[in-house]
């Protein structure tokens, strides 16, 4: 029997799962280029036969601290366990003054509890999950917000692949939006899908020879 290449590609990637953190100060149903880009980066990851959920963080209450529950009405700890049946991590962030975007800067926060919750195997909950960044805007800061997310996911106990992010950036000041492109520009769908394909080949050299326990 003949397999296609896509179906190789399925079979080798089957259970892995992406969880992506859409972290947009947008309301919930409104969109955004935040949540455009992610719609690709999911479209890429089905390609490798991994799915995908998106996590509209601003429509849930997170409430701000370092705990993995911060107490009644904290959405957090719902969150977090979407996190952990998670292989791949994807924090998407929109530019604002050059940073990271507030709601994008609480997710990791709140991923920060990963480091007091280090096992006795000297592992945090985090080991052996595969971190990657999207970022959009119409102002610079791109390399510098993608940064900031790196190395707080590195710090959080998880792993980046080669080329571990992707990123629009428009016209400084000008209002065009990533999600009214059409077609997407080449070179960020270029570093979308080597993103993609890094992180997923990743996850799976981790599934099969996860970080071993301290001695």
């Amino acid at each position: 029997m003949i397999t296609s290449g896509a179906s190789l590609i399925a079979t080798r990637t089957q259970g892995l799962r992406a969880l992506a953190f859409n972290c947009t100060l947008k309301p919930a149903g409104h969109p955004s280029s935040t949540g455009a880009m992610l719609a690709d980066v999911a479209a890429a990851f089905a390609r490798h036969g991994v799915d995908t959920e998106t996590v509209h963080a601003a429509a849930h209450n997170i409430l701000p601290g370092t705990r993995s529950d911060e107490g009644p009405g904290d959405d957090w700890p719902a969150l977090r366990a979407r996190v952990m049946a998670a292989d791949i991590v994807v924090i998407g962030s929109p530019i604002w003054i050059g940073q990271p975007s507030s709601v994008a800067k609480r997710v990791l926060e709140r991923l920060d509890a990963f480091i007091a919750e280090t096992g006795d195997d000297g592992r945090m909950p985090s080991h052996g999950k595969v971190g990657a960044v999207a970022v959009v805007g119409n102002e610079d800061g791109a390399h510098h917000v993608g940064g900031e997310v790196y190395q707080a996911l590195n710090d959080l106990g998880f792993s980046l692949a080669a080329n571990a992010m992707t990123y629009w950036v428009g016209a400084a000041r000008s209002g065009q939006e990533y999600r009214e492109l059409k077609p997407v520009p080449g070179s960020t769908h270029d570093a979308t899908e080597m993103m993609v394909r890094n992180a997923v080949h990743l996850a799976q050299l981790l599934r099969g020879a996860p970080y071993p326990p301290k001695d």
